[in-house]
């Protein structure tokens, strides 16, 4: 059964309803139909009204009924006293018979207001109940308006313009479609189907973005395309819909917002929902079957091409709003309005709603009191307009966000950083994306949940997000520093006598951040307030770890060391009693770009941990789940062997001889165990972009054995563990296969290849060749793994992946 994004289950839509089979009713029926014939001039019309004879010359020219409301207007007021329809059939039939080409339609436009005007109520039970799933009983005139063909109808009403030579008398007026589109949003959210049988007529998806022309059918459009997108079995191509730009560059700001909610379906990758499908692969299947871009990239170059979109969507993110109110009372009121809002078009249509009353107060009377004093403005918070732009902003960076992962990064990283993206960010950050109170009573979600969150925390998440892909990979990421700190950078640089990183040299300063702190320093203040396990944690320490992400760069660790960054990671895994395994894995992951290669950041967790108790705890940590702690094993171990080549440096020497965390790395048997519980854990078949990783950092510990020429060592070691367990053949024969899967995967993808290189500075060459050695088929060879399988457990023929 599907859900709608507020996560309720809508209705089944099923056929005609069922008819009484009793005899009895039949005959009286039959006769009602029979006796109510009129008379004219004195002779009986034939009774061609008959349901029987009408059913039965269905059933010989396969012509039968297109919707319930040709059933005879008798029967229907007939059952309509038994069951209870509320009059719905016998007003469609009506509505029908009023909504021709050249009818007055304001007349079908008065019926549907009374219809409206019933489903209304049912579609505001839907969205303020609680979560209950909903049944046929539970909306019963929506299920009898979509029954008897209202939804058909309204459909053929709205687009009957389009599909007509001849041009009506009586036009469309502007409230007719809103009325018709509101009604088709309140059947798509109360009755289960309505919302695919819509997202199936491609002719009507297309069309509805022509209404969004007009701005005061804009909000109804917005809306219900919204939810017919979201239950579209293949992605709309943006391409197709009708002068694609110049709607777009039509809109106003707040339509641009509204618009980017319907982006977001047409830019994202669909979540394929099955954990099977998440695997290496799987994905390497799909995109071997599925060569050519898929329509999600092909819209997201779409929007691209729009002239100054990405620029607008820049001004959207970054405009400022003036503070009606103090951070408690909008942080509350806030909280109270999300209980029953279900989107940000729902509070534009409020908004609307107000400045109309207030147009229409204002030309009625020109008492201010009476303004002051209306219905909906009386019931409208002051924060409103906060709330408001909070939600724009959610949807508009979650676009940015979007289209800085795909393949046009690098296009849409020049355009964020010519329109001043990140320098707006920080102006807004103390003020609106991270206000400073004291709150604990929201829950806070984690990001793996598909979940309804509060305005105020999507803000924070998508805000998070975005930094994280900014930063990534990119040499933009020193646009989230000020002049002083890069300044400072440079410094750095100077004082260890390493020259300064390229990327920082070519920073345009002119579109750094302003002010006394930049961005990235104000995220690192936020990330130590956050409670132990509060999610945000999580994406804050993400971002963060973007930032370090990429060849090793001294200076840019040592501006987080200075900050007191290790400390506090330290802290949360040692000392804050933190449970969560996301946010676990995020510190990890973060303390190992942090400490990679860099002394004094070894001397600085010795100074922590200075107790065998808080390593141990450490250490317990580090076990629990090695998926989450496998980068920061990594980072140790490749850190510990460039150190040992480093003798001759007093500083280095010291550290090694003193460090707890070295000297437990440094014993051969500590790295051993990690191999083998490495190798373990994974194989071809779970391989995922999560755990991945753990095959690659085997993968390091063993090109660091090669290096030494110790490689038949640790193979053999393996083999000696494979029969200690009890398991000849086991571990080693997963091995041949994750390695061989390892080469189908990696050599075909140069960003993966690239990334490897420079969180490990072992060139890719060395991975490769170091695992060809390894799936060597001569059985001589000490650094083959197939030496080291005895032939009765030798499992090397066959091909997992052609499984």
């Amino acid at each position: 059964m599907a859900l709608d994004r507020s996560g309720k289950r809508r209705q089944k839509r099923v056929g005609l309803p069922a008819w009484s089979s009793s005899a009895q009713e039949d005959e009286t029926i039959m006769a009602t139909l029979q006796g109510s014939q009129s008379r004219s001039g004195g002779k009986r019309r034939k009774r061609n009204g008959n349901i029987v004879t009408k059913i039965t010359a269905c059933q010989i020219t396969g012509h039968g009924f297109n919707r319930g409301t040709q059933l005879p207007g008798i029967l229907l007021e007939e059952r309509d006293k038994r069951v209870k329809w509320h009059g719905i059939p016998t007003m469609l039939q009506k509505l029908h018979d009023s909504s021709h080409p050249n009818s007055d339609l304001s007349h079908a436009h008065s019926l549907l207001k009374v219809l409206l005007s019933q489903l209304s109520i049912e579609a505001m039970s839907f969205v303020t109940d609680d979560r209950k799933p909903a049944q046929e009983s539970t909306y019963p005139n929506t299920y009898t308006f979509d029954l008897f063909g209202g939804v058909d109808l309204l459909v053929e009403i709205l687009m009957r313009p389009t599909v007509t030579m001849q041009k009506s008398k009586n036009q469309m007026n502007d409230d007719l479609v809103k009325d018709c589109l509101s009604v088709l949003y309140n059947c798509c959210i109360c009755t289960e189907g309505v919302t695919r049988s819509l997202a199936a007529r491609d002719d009507f998806v297309l069309f509805l973005f022509t209404l969004m022309n007009n701005k005061k059918t804009f909000l109804q459009t917005a809306t219900l395309i919204e939810d017919i997108l979201g239950a579209k079995k293949e992605m709309i191509q943006l391409e197709g819909i009708p002068n694609l730009s110049g709607l777009v560059q039509s809109f106003d700001q707040q339509q641009l917002a509204n618009f980017c909610r319907i982006l977001s379906v047409t830019i994202s990758e669909p979540d394929v929902g099955n954990d099977d499908k998440h695997t290496l692969l799987a994905k390497n299947a799909q995109q071997k079957k599925n060569s050519s871009p898929s329509r999600a990239e092909v819209n997201q170059v779409a929007l691209l091409n729009i002239p100054g979109f990405i620029e607008r969507l820049c001004k959207l993110a970054t405009r400022k709003v003036s503070e009606a109110t103090g951070a408690s009372s909008f942080l509350q009121e806030l909280e109270d309005w999300y209980t029953w809002l279900d989107n940000a078009l729902v509070l534009d249509a409020l908004m609307q709603m107000a400045s109309e009353e207030a147009e229409q107060s204002s030309t009625e009377s020109s008492d201010e009191s009476s303004l002051a004093t209306s219905p909906l403005r009386h019931r409208l918070p002051q924060s409103m307009k906060n709330v408001h732009e909070i939600m724009y902003k959610v949807e508009v960076l979650y676009v940015l966000c979007v289209l800085l992962m795909g393949r046009q990064r690098n296009q849409v990283h020049k355009m964020l950083a010519e329109f001043r993206l990140i320098p707006g960010l920080n102006n807004l950050f103390d003020k609106l994306i991270w206000r400073k109170y004291t709150a604990s009573n929201h829950v806070v979600h984690g990001q793996n949940e598909n979940c309804d969150c509060s305005p105020e925390i999507s803000l924070k998440i998508q805000f998070l997000r975005l930094l994280q892909s900014f930063s990534d990979h990119h040499e933009n990421k020193y646009l989230l520093l000020n002049s002083q700190e890069l300044n400072e950078l440079s410094a750095i640089s100077m004082k260890a006598n390493i020259p300064e990183v390229e990327a920082l040299v070519n920073t345009d300063r002119s579109l750094v951040c302003d002010g006394k702190k930049g961005l990235l320093t104000r995220l690192l203040t936020v990330m130590k307030r956050e409670p132990p396990d509060s999610s945000f944690r999580f994406w804050q320490a993400r971002a963060v770890e973007s930032f370090l992400r990429g060849a090793t760069s001294y200076a840019d660790q040592m501006f987080l060391l200075k900050r007191g960054l290790l400390e506090h990671i330290l802290f949360c895994i040692i000392d804050s009693g933190c449970t969560s395994r996301d946010v676990l894995q995020s510190y990890f992951d973060l303390l190992g770009e942090l400490m990679k290669f860099n002394i004094d950041a070894f001397n600085r967790f010795n100074k922590y941990v200075n107790t065998e108790e808080k390593f141990q705890t450490f250490l317990t940590q580090i076990n629990s789940s090695l998926v989450d702690s496998n980068m920061l094993v990594r980072c140790i171990v490749l850190s510990l062997d460039r150190f040992e080549n480093q003798t001759e440096d007093v500083k280095v020497v010291e550290v090694l001889s003193e460090c707890c965390l070295l000297s437990y790395m440094a014993r051969v048997e500590n790295r051993l165990t990690f191999l083998f519980r490495l190798v373990n854990i994974i194989n071809v078949q779970t391989l995922t972009q999560e755990n991945v990783s753990c095959l690659n950092t085997s993968l390091v510990i063993l090109m660091l054995a090669r290096r030494r020429s110790k490689l038949p060592f640790y193979l053999d070691a393996l083999r000696e563990k494979e029969y200690a367990e009890k398991y000849p053949g086991c571990l080693l024969n997963n091995f041949h296969n994750l390695l061989r899967f390892w080469q189908r995967h990696y050599l075909n993808k140069d960003k993966d290849s690239t990334c490897l290189e420079n969180s490990s500075c072992i060139p890719f060459s060395y991975w490769k060749e170091t695992v060809s050695v390894l799936l060597g088929s001569d059985r001589t060879s000490s650094c083959a793994i197939a030496s080291y399988i005895d032939e009765p457990y030798m499992d090397l023929d066959t091909d997992p992946l052609e499984e």
